[in-house]
C-alpha cells in the first residue's frame, strides 16, 4: 500500500480556506492542516468567536478548554510548507 502524499501549504493558501464565500475550513496545528468544515463548532469559518480559519492554531491551543487529540478527528488535508 502506497502512502499518501499530503498537500504542502503555505501560509498564503491556507488563508483562503477560511469558510468564506463556500470555500472549506482548514486550520493547521503543529504542521499538520485538518479540514473541519463539518465541524458545527466551524460554523462560517469561526470557532467559538475567539478563533479563525485558514491559519495556524498551534498557539492557540495551548489556551483551549480542550486536547489537540480532538483535532486528529478530522481529516488530515496536508502539511504545512517549511519557510526555507
Amino acid at each position: 500500500m502506497k502512502d499518501r502524499v499530503l498537500k504542502k501549504f503555505s501560509r498564503e493558501e491556507l488563508e483562503s480556506y477560511n469558510g468564506e464565500k463556500g470555500s472549506p475550513v482548514y486550520v493547521a496545528y503543529k504542521e499538520k492542516v485538518y479540514d473541519v468544515s463539518e465541524s458545527f463548532l466551524w460554523k462560517d469559518g469561526k470557532h467559538q468567536v475567539l478563533h479563525r480559519s485558514g491559519v495556524d492554531l498551534t498557539k492557540a491551543m495551548e489556551q483551549a478548554p480542550h486536547d489537540s487529540d480532538l483535532l486528529e478527528k478530522f481529516p488530515l488535508v496536508g502539511i504545512m510548507q517549511s519557510k526555507d
